[in-house]
């Protein structure tokens, strides 16, 4: 009988996300190559492979999840801790990182900023420092955080003058790639060969990858 419960509680959590998902959901299976996109949507290698994104979690991970976020997001902020948590309860599961500032200059500077910070191997210090706060950003503010997450910010601003091309290469990307998917917001996800246009719960998340493993086998 517990048995019982358990898997109707699994189904209905099931049928919850299919239901918040709902026409959102598509998968990349049909993604073309590089070289077939010719301006339509990236390859499947270019999203989940981009050498210069940050790895979270597990980089010989069986599933990838993709964010697209902007530090000034609130759903961004909120969500972060939940969607660590499942990262490290899973044990299996890549989180690329995407910055995609699109609230204003100040989250330009914000992304810049952060991707600066992987010259001096910081940035996942500095997403969490700036996704860590509930306080509007300012530039001033960018700096305070960063400092307390022990980073070298005179570096930082140096390697970002010095890397400012292929910075902003990175965001133009990022960005390119995030319209090509229809995403309209941050935050959105891939989970495996799911698109997620927008916030999932903890128990979502995991029912998503679930479903992502489920979809990889061919079951």
């Amino acid at each position: 009988m517990n048995e019982m419960i358990r898997n109707n509680k699994r189904e209905a959590s099931r049928r919850d996300v299919l239901a918040l998902l709902g026409a959102g959901v598509t998968t990349l299976a049909a993604m073309p190559t590089l070289a077939q996109a010719q301006g339509r949507e990236p390859s499947e290698a270019a999203v989940l492979h981009d050498p210069d994104i940050a790895v979270a979690g597990n980089p010989d991970g069986d599933i990838a999840i993709v964010e697209w976020f902007d530090y000034q997001c609130p759903y961004c902020r909120k969500m972060e801790p939940e969607l660590r948590q499942v990262v490290q309860d899973d044990g299996k599961v890549r989180l690329l990182l995407k910055d995609w500032p699109i609230l204003g200059p100040v989250s330009v500077v914000a992304a810049r900023m952060a991707l600066a910070c992987k010259y001096q191997d910081k940035y996942v210090q500095a997403h969490d420092a700036l996704m860590g706060v509930n306080s509007k950003l300012t530039e001033g503010r960018i700096g305070e955080l960063m400092r307390d997450a022990g980073i070298d910010l005179d570096r930082a601003k140096s390697d970002l003058a010095a890397n400012a091309k292929a910075i902003d290469a990175i965001l133009a990307r990022n960005n390119k790639q995030a319209e090509a998917l229809g995403f309209k917001g941050t935050p959105s996800f891939i989970v495996g060969k799911f698109r997620v246009p927008g916030v999932l719960t903890m128990a979502q998340f995991e029912q998503v990858i679930a479903d992502a493993r489920k979809a990889k086998m061919g079951g």
